[in-house]
């Protein structure tokens, strides 16, 4: 008998999502230099629009703790929109619902991932919004989403942010599972801008990457 069980309520630390997919670290540094190398310039519209977001953020984090869907609305939709994940030559899919039989147990994980954006089948960005105190937290939950492209072969690449702090992961399922994920980005002062800026030029190397 197949028991179908959500992925939330199962993956609850980097140990169960590394047992459940067999999946390892990676600490190649060729294996995710996606948000280190070369990462593109930014325009002067691109500057002013990253200013003005993190603006706007910090005034409505002020009156207290930010609902995934403010986050989304404040934060993570205007950097996408701003990067261009939401042009035509992409699909843009929320509340996507996604599924992963194991084909040791007689299992099969079901979630929900807050935003994916899709292109030719490549799964290039996962969203993770959590209203946790560190935005890492998240991690097992997105890389067991991540872990669901159904193109084995091709790498999947993540962002969980609660709105104030970033981390980039990258998974790839074939033809060994392996993981990585970037250093965490904070928009608290004093870093808060260059870090902001930081986060948006990676989304852009991740889209000349995967475009």
């Amino acid at each position: 008998m197949v028991v179908t069980l959500p992925i939330s309520k199962t993956i609850l630390t980097i140990a169960d999502v590394e047992n459940k997919f067999q999946l390892m670290p990676c600490t190649a540094p060729t294996f995710f230099r996606e948000w280190q190398d070369d990462l593109p310039e930014l325009t002067e519209i691109e500057r002013a629009t990253l200013d003005r977001l993190l603006v706007r953020f910090a005034g409505h984090r002020r009156r207290g703790i930010l609902a995934e869907g403010a986050v989304d609305k404040l934060m993570i939709s205007p950097l996408l929109d701003l990067v261009g994940f939401y042009e035509p030559e992409y699909e843009v899919r929320t509340e996507e619902s996604v599924e992963f039989a194991l084909e040791s147990d007689e299992e099969v994980l079901r979630g929900r991932i807050d935003t994916l954006i899709v292109r030719d089948r490549i799964w290039i960005l996962v969203i993770e919004a959590k209203r946790t105190i560190m935005a890492s937290l998240a991690l097992p939950q997105a890389l067991s989403y991540m872990m669901c492209n159904p193109e084995l072969e091709l790498p999947s690449f993540g962002l969980i942010t609660n709105g104030d702090e970033f981390i980039f992961v990258k998974a790839i399922a074939k033809p060994t599972p392996l993981y990585s994920a970037s250093r965490l980005y904070s928009l608290f002062f004093p870093t808060g801008s260059q870090d902001l800026t930081e986060v948006f030029r990676v989304l852009k190397q991740i889209k000349m990457q995967t475009g």
